[in-house]
């Protein structure tokens, strides 16, 4: 997806950076440094412009959130949203959520959300999709003992393949939703920019799992 560039972008970025990580590695196994209290920690790769980690935010206060997006155009939106909501248990970080263990420690993270993704269809690319054995692995580091992966998709194809991925690795399934936004069963839906825009043309798909533990 082309990003139409944002002359201010770079600008707004510097002057917030107290909302916003340009060099996330010296903070590894530290991330509770950047919030005003120490809560349980929530990580959203590919944030995008932000309203689902805004929204999650401001509906648990009790939790500490970062929001991890590659694109500056991007993720200077969210900033800007971050900013006017007023929260301060978010934190952006701009940088490639492709290896965060590198700046996550063991046991850092008590949950994990992946929302629409990029899916990366064709077989070559495989190892590039954010399920691959290859992020599962790097998310199994940082996850705490049950903490949770939530995967979310309008992509048929890229969420069959997630189901395997995730089976093939071990991982225990708490739900799986053909069709979210119909769902009766009170599982928290809380919808993306892109979410909004499109579920209309499709079902979205859903899956919460996680790691096993060693008893």
């Amino acid at each position: 997806m082309r990003v139409r560039n944002k002359p201010w972008a770079k600008g707004y970025m510097a002057d917030h950076l107290d909302r916003l990580v340009v060099e996330p590695e010296p903070l590894k196994g530290n991330w509770q440094s950047r919030f005003p209290s120490n809560q349980p920690l929530f990580v959203e790769i590919g944030t995008g412009k932000g309203q689902f980690i805004i929204e999650m935010a401001r509906q648990h206060p009790d939790r500490n959130f970062i929001g991890i997006e590659i694109q500056t155009s991007v993720i200077a939106v969210a900033l800007k949203g971050v900013v006017n909501s007023g929260l301060t248990n978010i934190q952006l970080v701009h940088t490639d959520g492709e290896a965060i263990n590198t700046f996550l420690e063991a046991g850092e993270v008590a949950g994990l959300y992946l929302n629409f993704s990029d899916p990366w269809p064709k077989k070559r690319h495989t190892k590039r999709r954010l399920t691959s054995p290859v992020f599962l692995a790097h998310y199994a580091d940082v996850l705490q003992p049950e903490g949770q992966l939530q995967f979310k998709t309008d992509n048929r194809g890229l969420f069959e393949y997630s189901l395997g991925s995730l089976n093939n690795f071990g991982m225990v399934f708490e739900g799986v939703w053909l069709d979210l936004h119909a769902a009766t069963d009170g599982v928290e839906d809380i919808q993306t920019e892109y979410e909004q825009k499109f579920s209309k043309k499709g079902p979205i798909y859903q899956v919460i799992a996680h790691f096993p533990t060693n008893n």
